[in-house]
């Protein structure tokens, strides 16, 4: 239903697992983008690629299993979704992107640059989720990844959730930042309440912290510019549990803490993110 109700706005891109979709825009230096849990490239589509679109070459990916891209395998790990993306940005004959990760997608963001090297020019993150961290993950995500989640709870929900619901969970995540007006609809009600994406996604979050345990001992190996944007006050990605630990960490990270600013720094204050990512491409000298 949520693909008769809008279309793809990019292209298609053919791998041996399936296919990856893409909104490509620009000129330029190649920019990649990796969206957060349970959304797709739409949420960039809606401000930050035509504000970048003058000065790059934006190629922005539903990440494996999200969107329009198939599931690929249905991979768990950040470092295999990097992995996939990568191939994918091969054959749009991506050249040393600056790769810009939100979020979960920081977490795919990083593992990219783990692996590729010198292909990447540098990594721009917005509230990546890049550490392990205290406590556990609550009753609704240990519910959705068990059997019972999956293959009862989750197909319920994704046919009979209200949309007001899904306004409030949107509230909270972008809190205390406003909802941008007709976020909702651009991003697509539907397009998220796929019973296979809701799976996925699930699956992701519940084993993201042990993928996140075995990249961290690499994070000192990077020596890319790497530019970060999060909120003093999110409340989904803590700054303290991650981006403030990458900082220590990693000698090339330059961190911009925002006061006031939750967990969606690309509709918060799309400028600062936009001036990040330039500076991620002054640093790494291709402007």
């Amino acid at each position: 239903m949520a693909h008769a109700e809008m279309g793809p706005e990019g292209q298609f891109v053919t791998l041996p697992q399936g296919q990856v979709h893409a909104i490509v825009k620009g000129e330029g230096q190649d920019l990649v983008m990796i969206h957060g849990a349970n959304s797709n490239a739409r949420d960039f589509s809606f401000d930050l690629i035509d504000r970048m679109a003058d000065d790059f070459r934006v190629i922005a990916f539903d990440r494996p299993g999200f969107g329009y891209s198939d599931s690929l395998g249905e991979p768990l790990s950040p470092m295999k979704q990097a992995e996939l993306l990568r191939r994918a940005a091969q054959q749009l004959e991506v050249d040393q992107p600056i790769v810009l990760g939100h979020s979960y997608g920081g977490a795919v963001a990083l593992a990219w640059a783990l692996r590729a090297g010198d292909d990447v020019a540098g990594l721009t993150l917005l509230a990546p989720a890049s550490h392990p961290w205290p406590g556990e993950l609550g009753f609704w995500y240990q519910l959705s990844a068990s059997a019972l989640g999956q293959h009862v709870v989750l197909p319920m929900i994704s046919h009979v959730v209200p949309r007001g619901l899904v306004e409030g969970s949107l509230e909270r995540v972008f809190q205390p930042n406003e909802v941008p007006d007709g976020y909702l609809d651009h991003l697509g009600f539907g397009l998220t309440l796929r019973t296979s994406q809701m799976q996925i996604n699930a699956l992701q979050i519940d084993q993201l912290e042990g993928y996140l345990e075995a990249m961290v001992p690499e994070y000192p190996n990077l020596s890319i510019p790497i530019e970060v944007v999060h909120g003093r006050a999110d409340r989904t990605v803590g700054l303290q549990y991650h981006a403030e630990r990458l900082e220590a960490e990693v000698d090339s990270v330059n961190l911009t803490r925002v006061e006031g600013m939750g967990h969606m720094p690309h509709h918060a204050d799309p400028e600062r993110v936009a001036d990040a990512i330039r500076r991620t491409a002054e640093r790494a000298g291709v402007r």
